[in-house]
């Protein structure tokens, strides 16, 4: 990208990519309050001398459901198979605002699918 600054304010997304494995890193610029919380949630992790704060699965999968890409949609069922114990209400009720204020109802429709719950629960 050639204009990595313009973007991240347009969009308040950083793009990164870690050189060794090519991995592309999305970082969000926190500006909702769903962004704020997640962050709030988040988990410090220590991985050799890097400390670093990751979401928590379910915030992962609001993030993901709002992005909706088949690559989400997938990663998102890798993250429930995963994790049997999710907090699936705070899953709902997110995916949900975001639905509702993106008027896309489909959001919550396929996560719940994918929960095995009925999508009007």
């Amino acid at each position: 990208m050639e204009n990595v600054e313009e973007f991240a304010k347009k969009h308040c997304v950083l793009l990164l990519r870690h050189r060794e494995s090519g991995t592309n890193i999305d970082i969000s610029l926190g500006i909702l309050p769903f962004e704020e919380e997640a962050v709030e949630h988040s988990r410090l992790y220590q991985v050799s001398s890097l400390s670093i704060r990751l979401p928590t699965p379910e915030d992962l999968i609001i993030l993901k459901a709002v992005a909706h890409r088949p690559l989400d949609m997938s990663d998102i069922k890798a993250i429930i198979e995963s994790h049997p114990d999710l907090d699936t209400q705070r899953i709902e009720t997110w995916v949900r605002q975001f639905a509702d204020g993106l008027e896309m109802p489909e959001l919550w429709g396929d996560i719940a699918e994918l929960l095995g719950k009925s999508g009007d629960d």
